[in-house]
């Protein structure tokens, strides 16, 4: 690395607050997302198939990775100092902007399917809100600012927002289950065996996988806030494996039970899951005063999962104040508090920003979909440099001194490089809920293209600073 500022001189100023069980809740909540699901299972049953394979070749290397590097440099950043360390400064910091910015789009969607929630599970006076762009911009903007307020005081209560969402999200995907376990128990399998079939598979549903693989990134959050925890050498393992197992099966089965409760057709972006349960409560069930309860549930979810990406994002941005890439004012700590309060006001006012340049000219679940293939292919960009930085170490003379064994780490990073590629050009494949290609496609290039030229353009600059 070059000489300079160092991340441990903010070591002494953060608290290690997180233990074991509060890593587990926190993968389960950045990873478990299941306003996810019914975007993928508008697709039909054949992603059930895109699911296992990313699975297999994107969700294991990711955890094989996360425990390794985390093991080697349990270090507060987590793959941005892991890459800055592998292949220099300016990839660390490519890699660190490219995961940070992700959120910034991808927290916003987040909300977006609170509002969907709300507007669906309220009473019938607000269903015309599931389209009205006023009320969305106003309670995603205010529940931003009120998670980067609870995310400032302290990472104490961080914490419990983090794992009230994982316990939700947990509950909400039983229950989700459970009643279709219900329904099928009382009226058979809808679903014919031929739905499943791999031959059905096309370039939009191909789409998908990018969003999958997306939707099982989360192993990584926990290191990045390295000096916040506990012993973690022992605590990132167990935090990475307990996780990655719950938060696949959570996946896995919401999918099924939202496609045996909504024929394809009719699986709505915003509402699926609350949609699959009123359809489920009201054929037969008997449990339609469960749709209100579990709107809450999943209410709680989303703001822990919204809570877990805008602290980890800022501890990014944090890290690389500190090392003088961006401005110093960005690491600085809060003197009560001990919180990076300047970055997670600065990713706030970020994404505020861009909530309002994604309603420009778009309709609710257009701006939603081009949000989240944003955060896709920034993402994917940020991991391929997370899985190049584990080959570095798989095929180093070093390889097996670790955690892991070479043949694992060699697994990890081979098909983890080989799943982002695919997760990462997919994404530019118009999905079926894009009503209006060419400006898509303009969206997707012109925001990857400004944000990644942005960051050398930035780079160069505080170089030159740094190195006056």
């Amino acid at each position: 690395m070059n000489a300079g500022p160092s991340t441990t001189e903010a070591k002494p100023q953060l608290k290690r607050a997180l233990g074991p069980w509060d890593l587990v809740f926190l993968s389960v909540v950045a990873i478990a997302n299941l306003n996810l699901v019914p975007v993928i299972a508008a697709n039909g049953p054949i992603t059930v198939w895109l699911w296992l394979a990313a699975l297999v070749f994107f969700l294991l290397p990711q955890g094989i990775t996360v425990i390794e590097l985390a093991h080697r440099h349990p270090a507060e950043g987590g793959l941005y100092v892991w890459t800055k360390d592998a292949f220099g400064d300016f990839h660390g910091f490519m890699c660190g902007w490219a995961y940070w910015t992700t959120n910034m789009f991808y927290l916003p969607t987040l909300l977006f399917y609170l509002g969907g929630i709300l507007a669906y599970a309220g009473p019938k006076s607000v269903a015309g809100l599931a389209e009205n762009r006023v009320f969305f911009f106003l309670l995603t903007v205010g529940l931003l600012w009120l998670t980067a307020l609870l995310n400032i005081r302290g990472i104490g209560v961080g914490k419990w927002v983090n794992n009230s969402g994982g316990l939700g999200t947990l509950i909400g995907a039983v229950v989700l289950v459970l009643l279709a376990i219900a329904v099928v128990w009382r009226h058979g399998v809808a679903l014919p065996a031929s739905s499943f079939a791999i031959r059905g598979l096309d370039w939009s549903i191909m789409s998908s996988f990018g969003v999958i693989c997306f939707g099982l990134v989360g192993l990584e959050l926990g290191p990045v806030m390295g000096d916040e925890i506990r012993d973690p050498r022992r605590s990132v393992p167990q935090g990475v494996l307990w996780g990655g197992i719950l938060a696949g099966l959570v996946y896995l089965t919401a999918t099924l039970a939202l496609l045996l409760a909504v024929p394809q057709q009719e699986v709505k972006v915003l509402q699926g899951v609350l949609q699959a349960v009123d359809k489920m409560t009201a054929t037969g069930v008997g449990a339609r005063w469960m749709l209100t309860a579990l709107a809450v549930v999943l209410a709680v979810a989303i703001a822990g999962s919204t809570s877990a990406w805008l602290g980890g994002s800022a501890r990014i941005i944090f890290v690389s104040g500190i090392d003088r890439y961006m401005p110093k004012a960005l690491g600085k700590v809060h003197p009560k508090f001990a919180t990076p309060h300047i970055a997670l006001i600065a990713i706030a006012t970020l994404s505020s920003l861009l909530v309002t340049m994604s309603f420009i000219g778009a309709t609710v679940k257009e701006a939603y979909v081009t949000l989240l293939d944003l955060s896709v292919v920034l993402q994917m960009i940020s991991y391929l440099y997370l899985y190049a930085t584990l080959a570095k170490v798989a095929f180093s003379k070093t390889a097996g001194d670790g955690f892991y064994g070479k043949a694992w780490l060699r697994f990890a990073a081979i098909g983890g490089l080989a799943a982002t590629v695919v997760g990462g050009a997919v994404a530019f494949v118009p999905p079926r809920q894009v009503d209006s290609v060419w400006r898509f496609e303009l969206k997707m290039v012109g925001n990857c293209t400004v944000f990644l030229g942005l960051a050398a353009v930035l780079f160069w600059y505080y170089s030159r600073r740094r190195a006056a």
